[in-house]
Formats: structure tokens, sequence, C-alpha cells
């Protein structure tokens, strides 16, 4: 079988996880206020995806707005473990994987010490979220940032950095990017950390490098213990190459069914969100076999 979710946001419900604020306005009132929309909504997506057939979700990094920010004004674990513990509980009742995935902002592999530092304090956080929510299965998604004109040192740099972060390393899966990161090149750093690799299939298709997406999704695979994730999405014929369309064409879909060497998670980005897939692909459930997986009857 093969499991389907979007990120953070639901059109359908209005709600939202991404709930945030402007740095200046970084008062403890105005912060609990956000991050009490953020999980009630979250409450509310999990809720619905149980009953529509989802069994991903990603959270947005807003969650906890600023967490990682040094002028943050509260211990915000304490203050909401014990609803980040009943929620977790909640999406492990329903089925649902949780996921965190931090912008392109976060970059370890930078030559900058204070880049490195922001980064570190917002895969801390975002690991200790997933802790909290007792995310057992959960996935904190990188890309693998900038090479600075000097490739194999920025790796080096990304490697090193996250060497001794042992919550981030537990949750961490690496993916490819459109422009400067292939699959291939994600491997190496994903084996030196002893993490996963998550294949983006528009990432993919557009900066290949040796690799067709049958064999990078077998070799994206095997990095896994848990399920593998893929990430699906589709070209938006208006926009720059890598911006994601509303929803996921039909041939990208079948294209990806039709590489997958087993089961796996799907994530749709798509514009659309819950309505990323076209209903009746998102209706019709999938099963894996030894040629691989083909939609049922």
């Amino acid at each position: 079988m093969i499991r389907l979710g979007y990120p953070c946001e639901n059109l359908t419900l209005k709600a939202s996880t991404n709930h945030t604020l402007r740095l200046g306005s970084l008062g403890e009132e105005r912060v609990r206020a956000k991050v009490g929309q953020n999980l009630a909504d979250l409450e509310r997506i999990l809720r619905w995806n149980a009953t529509r057939g989802f069994g991903l979700f990603r959270i947005g990094q807003h969650l906890i707005p600023f967490a990682s920010h040094p002028a943050f004004p509260y211990d915000w674990e304490r203050a909401h473990r014990e609803d980040l513990k009943r929620l977790g509980a909640l999406a492990k009742a329903l089925g649902q994987r949780l996921s965190f995935h931090p912008g392109q902002y976060v970059n370890p592999g930078s030559p900058d010490p204070k880049v490195v530092e922001r980064s570190l304090a917002e895969l801390r956080y975002s690991a200790r979220a997933l802790s909290l929510l007792g995310a057992e299965d959960g996935v904190l998604v990188l890309h693998l940032g900038g090479v600075y004109g000097e490739r194999n040192r920025a790796l080096r740099r990304f490697i090193e950095n996250l060497r001794g972060e042992g919550e981030v390393l537990r949750y961490l899966a690496l993916e490819n990017d459109e422009r400067l990161w292939n699959v291939e090149e994600v491997l190496e750093a994903a084996e030196a950390l002893g993490v996963p690799v998550v294949v983006d299939t528009l990432h993919h298709s557009l900066n290949p490098g040796r690799l067709s997406l049958e064999e990078a999704l077998r070799l994206a695979f095997a990095t896994w213990h848990t399920r593998p994730k893929v990430h699906l999405a589709s070209q938006d014929p208006t926009r720059r190459p890598g911006a994601h369309a509303f929803q996921v064409s039909l041939e990208d879909w079948e294209r990806l069914l039709a590489a997958l060497p087993g089961p796996a998670d799907i994530m749709v980005e798509a514009k659309g969100k819950e309505r990323g897939l076209p209903h009746h692909l998102r209706a019709q459930p999938v099963e894996a076999s030894a040629s691989g997986p083909k939609p049922t009857a």
C-alpha cells in the first residue's frame, strides 16, 4: 500500500499550522495565541484526514512561531508539552505520520558560523517538537543548501556540523533539489550521517544527474528503516522551473507509480494541498506487488 499526505494547511477547512507573527511582535500573549490557533487547527486537520484517507501530514514550521529564536519569550517546551503529547497520541491513534520541513534558510553547510548556529537551532526545535509529539516515525526533511563555489567543502561542513546532533539525526531525512544537489550527491551525505533520503520527483526531473527515477527511488528506499517517503509534485507551466502546480498531473502520478520499488508514503506537494491530487486518484487505494505498486481495481 501507499499512503498520501500534504503539507501545512487544509484549504477545505481553512485551517493552518503556520499561523505566525512578526518578530517585532514577539510578546508572550501574542505568541501563545498563535500557538493556540496552530494546535487547534492541527487537531482539526488530523481528524479530517483520518476520515478522508490521508495518512501523512507535514506540520508548518511556525507551529511554535520563532521557537528557535533567542528572543522567544517563554519556555515553549514546558508550556506546550501536554498539548503536543495529546496531539501526538491522537495522530498515532488516527494513523497519521507527522513531519517537518524547514525552509531554505536552514543551511548547516553554510560557511557563515551565524547561519550554522541559527540553522541548528531551528533543526533542534523541529526535532524536539517531534519528540514531544511522540512521533516515532516522524521525519525532519532537509535540503543540503548552498555550494558557495566549493561543493566538496560545503558537503563536508554540512556533515560535520550535523554529526553530533543526536535528536536531529533521529528524525532527519535529506532531500534532493532542482539545481544544486541531485539524488546521488544527497545519498553521499545521507550515508555519512546514517540518515535516509527523500526523492522529490519534480526536483529529480530537473536535476537527475546520472540516475533514472527508478534508480533514484531504489537507492533511496534502501536507506530507510521505516516506510520510505517520497515527494510528488508537478511543474506549474506558468512559473519558473521547480514551481509547484495546484494539482499533480495524471502523467506525473502514473510515472511515480510505475517507478516505485515498493510501499511508500507519498507527500503530495501541490498548491492545492488536500486537493493536490484529482479526486478520482485520491479515492483510489494503491497496493504494492512484486512488480511494483499498482492501482487496485
